[in-house]
């Protein structure tokens, strides 16, 4: 395991927050199911609690725990679109943080195509939280730099590494309707 990896693994392990690029723009991370943790990206970034936060992990059996009610098409559907940037609306029958889902019976989940996501994923052990860098409304951060400008004195960790090479965040589909929430 590479040294930052390391570092950002126990970072998150110990309640912290991280700043990692993704696919697209740069985003927040932590545990998914530490409340303490949860509670201070939704303070750093000034969201409102009830709008829920993504989920990104590196396979797709990191999100076993919530796909155990869905049928074999909805599975391959999965299977088929990631790893790559579709955001699937999945039930989360109360077995994620309700910070994780707010007011929502679905969250949202992804895996990611980022190589340096998919690493920290399986350092991790599971997912994690995924949600911009930046303050609700307002631009994301683009490069560490950027992060490091908005944020740096709210995060305890910055993982650098370069943006994918998506131009467009993800597609949100729900997968019991298959309604696009966002394209």
């Amino acid at each position: 395991m590479r040294w930052p990896i390391y570092q950002a693994k126990h970072v998150i392990h110990a309640s912290g927050i991280i700043a990692y690029p993704t696919e697209t723009v740069w985003g927040l991370g932590c545990d998914p199911f530490d409340g303490a943790a949860l509670n201070r990206i939704i303070k750093i970034k000034q969201r409102d609690a009830h709008k829920g936060l993504i989920l990104v992990g590196s396979d797709i059996s990191q999100f076993d725990f919530l796909l155990d009610g869905i049928d074999q098409q909805q599975r391959s559907q999965l299977e088929d679109s990631w790893p790559g940037p579709v955001t699937y609306l999945v039930a989360h029958n109360n077995k994620v943080h309700p910070l994780v889902h707010g007011q929502f019976a679905t969250v949202a989940i992804r895996v990611s195509s980022h190589p340096l996501v998919q690493e920290l994923c399986e350092a991790v052990g599971g997912p994690i939280v995924s949600t911009s860098a930046n303050f609700a409304g307002r631009p994301t951060a683009r490069s560490a730099i950027q992060a490091r400008k908005l944020l740096g004195h709210k995060i305890d960790f910055i993982l650098a590494g370069p943006l994918g090479s998506s131009n467009s965040p993800s597609r949100i589909i729900d997968l019991r309707s298959g309604r696009v929430l966002r394209h």
